[in-house]
């Protein structure tokens, strides 16, 4: 018996694992020199004190009620499966361990045997492992994505070579309708000013100044119409070369668009009207003026061209908090069902408008103007009833109380 209890002894001293016995209410009876070494303890330090001195302070509470709990239900097992376990040394640093549980009886007396293994060295060639695998994980991701950036190059080259190839193709047709528009465009007025001028100079005598008054305001109607042809064009220029910019500043709106109105009144028909409604709109907005203006008159010059004498066309304002809706409203030919989807397109004209002047770019450049403004324009039409356009621009939030 005695050799046994010798040899058992020896067994808990050199073993070389950890290993501490309490009792049912965790304070330690023993502690074998592998345990004592681990938690940084002298000799027959651990003995007396409770088991929850050698858990993390953030978690001692909870173990006691882990510890309760086992002692209810007591078994061999491992602690914490799958869970990262940290024990408490005595100068207050913490490191990573295994522990499995074991629990017997001496007469009376219950007690827990823990048995701990340290595994700092494991958790680092673990974390080396780990390491090395990402570091050859990035080395075969940088590789992957080099590769793939050069495939992505070669494509873009591709790809830019095939829509170098397309612009081109574009600019040329381009070219081609510019010729053809700018043309027949330029030809009408041109030969009615040659022929108006022609005229002008047999009306000699003061009987026929009206005659001549007739024909001066032809040619500057005329000369009205090739500027405003030559403007469409340079506009487009400028909207291609991305010289055009949204540069908001504080208009007093409706004092603005009053100016505005003003100014197209000049080319109103006989007994055409521009009426000006407005709902709740602010003393000031901010706005890029003179994009905005460009849209106001490309619209109202549209809906005055393409409406008969004696009507009305109508302008509406109606602000919320977070947008401009504006409408402009016309009782003119409409257009066409067929044409609908193409209005906004560079040089397109309806079928209906072919006798009116102009170049099919109005709408192209006003639909560019407010997407440069990061509005929407949209369009309702009906044949000989007239067209809606509806403009909506956003807004930044105002101040309620002005």
């Amino acid at each position: 018996m005695k050799n046994d209890a010798d040899m058992l002894n020896a067994l808990f001293r050199n073993a070389t694992e950890g290993i501490i016995v309490s009792e049912r209410k965790g304070v330690i009876v023993m502690a074998n020199p592998t345990a004592e070494r681990q938690f940084r303890y002298a000799s027959g330090e651990l003995e007396g004190r409770i088991i929850e001195d050698l858990v993390p302070r953030k978690l001692a509470q909870k173990h006691v009620e882990h510890r309760e709990h086992y002692i209810q239900n007591p078994h061999p097992r491992s602690m914490g499966s799958g869970l990262d376990l940290f024990a408490l040394r005595k100068d207050g640093s913490e490191f990573p361990v295994e522990i499995s549980l074991s629990f017997f009886k001496t007469g009376e007396r219950e007690y827990v045997m823990s048995f701990i293994i340290d595994i700092t060295q494991r958790k680092q060639q673990d974390e080396y492992i780990r390491n090395m695998n990402r570091e050859l994980e990035q080395r075969v991701s940088d590789r992957t994505n080099a590769l793939a950036l050069a495939n992505k190059e070669l494509a873009l080259s591709q790809s830019e070579l095939t829509g170098a190839l397309a612009k081109e193709k574009e600019l040329n047709e381009l070219k081609s309708r510019f010729v053809t528009t700018a043309s027949h465009e330029f030809r009408t007025p041109l030969a009615a000013i040659l022929s108006s001028v022609s005229l002008i100079d047999r009306y000699v005598s003061p009987e026929d100044i009206e005659k001549r008054q007739k024909h001066i305001h032809r040619i500057k109607s005329m000369v009205a119409n090739l500027t405003d042809i030559l403007n469409d064009f340079l506009s487009i220029g400028k909207l291609e070369e991305g010289i055009v910019r949204n540069s908001p500043e504080t208009l007093y709106f409706i004092s603005f668009v009053e100016s505005i109105i003003d100014e197209v009144k000049g080319i109103l028909k006989d007994g055409q009207q521009i009426i000006l409604h407005h709902q709740e709109v602010q003393q000031t907005v901010e706005l890029d003026g003179l994009l905005f203006k460009n849209i106001i008159i490309n619209l109202l010059s549209n809906a005055i061209k393409y409406s008969p004498e004696n009507k009305e066309i109508h302008l509406s304002i109606h602000q919320t908090k977070k947008e401009l809706n504006i409408q402009v409203k016309d009782s003119g030919i409409g257009i066409p069902e067929e044409d609908l989807p193409h209005v906004f397109e560079r040089f397109h004209r309806a079928r209906n408008s072919t006798n009116i002047q102009g170049t099919g770019l109005g709408l192209n450049i006003t639909k560019k103007y407010v997407e440069l403004m990061g509005g929407e324009i949209s369009l309702q039409s009906e044949l000989e009833k007239g067209s809606t356009f509806t403009v909506r621009l956003p807004l930044p939030p105002y101040d309620e109380s002005q």
